[in-house]
């Protein structure tokens, strides 16, 4: 069987306030010129379809209309909800879409009930689980704990029980929306940590043929039968060097992975990072590529030069990003706030901020426990409140 994996959307998403709808309706125009000249037989899409809750309309018309595509195509869809998408909004309809090939598959109560499709070697059984807010279905699937890797296998329980009860020889596939162990995540995705753990480990999805993941931006495989697609479009500059992509995946007859193969995306306008200062920027001819890219542009210059931006986009006409770092020592006390949060999660900002008005004191591990549950409670609550309106 032949299944095209893709996730992540993001249907409504601006880059750097640039309008993405149109370059996102080109890649969707792709993805349905794909299905057809390369004869798919399933398309899975693991998660975030739009990029908010409540989505502007011309990205919900845009989905309409892809929906209606994949369906005059005749070839089954498979889609799970993630943790941008309001589940019970995107589920609106799904047993009505459900007849014309389209499987929303939103509700965590509907993890053991696959979508049955068949090939000349059998069934195939496509199971989806949406993304799973620990606080919200910890005891709708009797996870023992609250954490992330606590529900996915508690959900995946489910899914091997109902396998068990199948043919011998039933392949199978799993959706899922999650940060699994081993993925190299980009600055665009929305951080799911709970209570301080950031991933589960591949081991969660043991006994699937193959699981197609969605949350991380960028396309990856963690084991043969374990992958990333990406999100097919950049959106955020550290995606500067990703290659957007599709999987295209063959299982056999056993429900080994025969082939995977990358196709690639449509790119509406290269990605580029430059840094220097700002003089030899306009002067590098090396630089001369990224002239017509969206660049984010890092100046070192020590001393902040008149009217950058307009200097700068007289040669890179797309510049978005402007960020100041100049050239200092790591311990100049004029290092800028923004750099000394590089790469800094919310939790060990605010570690470092008790440690800070402590003298120098950080948490102990009672305390740091505390402050990992007020941020889940944070999140949760937020989810909640999606999840009701």
């Amino acid at each position: 069987m032949r299944i095209l994996h893709t996730s992540d959307w993001h249907l409504g998403r601006s880059f750097h306030r640039v309008g993405l709808l149109e370059a996102q309706a080109a890649f969707l125009d792709h993805l349905v010129a794909t299905v057809h000249e390369h004869r798919v037989d399933a398309v899975l899409v693991a998660g975030d379809v739009y990029d908010r809750a409540v989505p502007p309309l011309p990205a919900v018309e845009l989905f309409d209309t892809a929906l209606h595509r994949l369906a005059e195509a005749g070839v089954p869809t498979v889609m799970i909800s993630g943790n941008h998408d309001s589940a019970r909004r995107l589920g609106v309809g799904a047993g009505l879409i459900e007849r014309a090939g389209i499987h929303l598959r939103t509700d965590p109560a509907g993890i053991g009930t696959p979508v049955v499709l068949a090939d000349a070697h059998g069934d195939v059984a496509l199971y989806g689980l949406p993304y799973l807010e620990p606080a919200l279905v910890r005891e709708q699937l009797g996870a023992a704990k609250g954490g992330h890797e606590a529900v996915l296998a508690a959900a995946m329980d489910r899914v091997r029980a109902d396998l068990a009860d199948r043919p011998a020889g039933t392949r199978s596939v799993v959706l899922a929306h999650a940060f699994v162990a081993g993925g190299d995540p980009s600055d665009s995705e929305r951080d799911i940590t709970v209570g301080g753990v950031a991933a589960v480990p591949a081991g969660v999805f043991d006994g699937v043929d193959y699981v197609a993941l969605g949350h991380l931006h960028g396309s990856q495989t963690l084991t043969p039968r374990v992958r990333y697609s990406g999100s097919p479009l950049a959106y955020s500059f550290s995606e500067a060097d990703h290659r957007k992509t599709m999987w295209l995946v063959d299982l056999d007859a056993d429900g080994a992975v025969a082939t995977a193969e990358r196709l690639d995306c449509p790119v509406p306008r290269p990605l580029a990072r430059i840094r220097g200062r700002l003089d030899d920027l306009l002067a590098d001819p090396a630089l001369a590529p990224h002239e017509q890219s969206w660049v984010e542009a890092t100046l070192t210059d020590p001393v902040r030069p008149a009217d950058p931006m307009a200097r700068l986009t007289e040669r890179f006409p797309h510049t978005l990003n402007l960020v100041f770092d100049p050239e200092r020592t790591d311990g100049d006390p004029g290092a800028s706030y923004a750099q000394r949060l590089r790469d800094r999660s919310d939790q060990q900002i605010a570690e470092d901020f008790v440690a800070h008005v402590r003298g120098g004191t950080g948490l102990d591990g009672a305390e740091r426990a505390v402050l990992y549950g007020a941020f889940d409670d944070v999140r949760v609550d937020a989810a909640e409140r999606e999840v009701g309106r």
